[in-house]
């Protein structure tokens, strides 16, 4: 049965989009594929992943402050519904006028939520991490971390995505301290050092996540599109052939599969993947990505 990719899948779609088409300076030792017929289209990608633009910006200020650091009252939903501004800026008030400090945190995780909902994931994480702050653990750590890291995938300049890198970093690190096998975290932690001076370090940790788990399909993915950022067409084709292999319905696989066979020249094996790509979504962002690819190919 055909799935709809998850809105964390069409995320980190968005983000790759971004990167294949070079929108990002990227770190050291990773270096932007070559121009072509076969590029993505740089104006899709940036409506794509400018998502989180505008978001309040992180901090580690303690659960007492009121707002993230250097934001206004309006800078955080600026760009909301007035029905949802209202709701946020009403939960703001009681937030920052609570003394007791179990409402506090209660208040922190329904904006938290209201964040989320909007896609004001930097400002979503900065409330997460009040309640980790409050009742550190794993679990709380990595709802902050993946908050955090969701804001990271949307970032469109170097400066932010530096940014939102370390402290993404910061916090899947405690969560890696608390359970050293959470695959999760250590994959999105090698993601997020692809934006530090030590990159190497993150491609390392995607290597472990798949010596413990040579299935797990975020780790592949995540290689596969490394492979595309590096120029090692053929290395992210049997990435991503490895990753449709393990599920035939990952419709980002079929997309980059696709991607990645356009760039070697096997344009038929990539009208194919982009075809079964697109027989797998409904999403309209996605579909008209593909559709994109493949007038490309003719």
């Amino acid at each position: 049965m055909a799935t709809r990719p998850s809105s964390h899948q069409l995320l980190v779609l968005a983000v790759a989009l971004a990167l294949v088409a070079g929108l990002f300076l990227l770190p050291k030792g990773i270096v932007k594929p070559k121009e072509g017929k076969n590029e993505l289209n740089q104006q899709t990608a940036a409506r794509t992943a400018n998502r989180d633009n505008g978001a309040a910006a992180p901090s580690t200020s303690s659960v007492e402050g009121g707002m993230p650091a250097g934001a206004t009252p309006e800078q955080p939903h600026m760009a909301v519904a007035p029905e949802q501004r209202r709701e946020i800026s009403a939960l703001l008030a009681k937030y920052s006028a609570e003394r007791d400090p179990g409402v506090k945190l209660r208040l922190a995780t329904d904006l938290a939520a209201k964040y989320r909902g909007v896609e004001k994931f930097d400002s979503a994480g900065y409330y997460l991490e009040q309640i980790a702050v409050a009742r550190p653990g794993e679990q709380t750590l990595q709802r902050a971390a993946d908050a955090y890291y969701e804001a990271f995938s949307f970032a469109t300049t170097e400066e932010r995505a530096k940014m939102l890198g370390a402290k993404t970093r910061e916090l899947y690190e405690r969560v890696l301290k608390n359970n050293p096998d959470n695959l999760k975290a250590k994959t999105n932690l090698g993601m997020a050092l692809m934006a530090s001076d030590n990159p190497v370090a993150g491609v390392s940790l995607l290597r472990e996540v798949l010596a413990a788990d040579p299935k797990n399909e975020e780790a592949i993915y995540n290689l596969g599109i490394l492979s595309l950022r590096s120029n090692q067409n053929d290395k992210a084709v049997e990435r991503f052939r490895e990753l449709t292999v393990v599920n035939p319905e990952n419709a980002n696989g079929q997309f980059y599969l696709g991607v990645s066979l356009a760039l070697t020249g096997a344009k038929e094996d990539a009208r194919k993947a982009f075809t079964k790509a697109k027989s797998l979504s409904t999403d309209p962002g996605f579909t008209a990505s593909v559709d994109e690819q493949l007038q490309k190919l003719n």
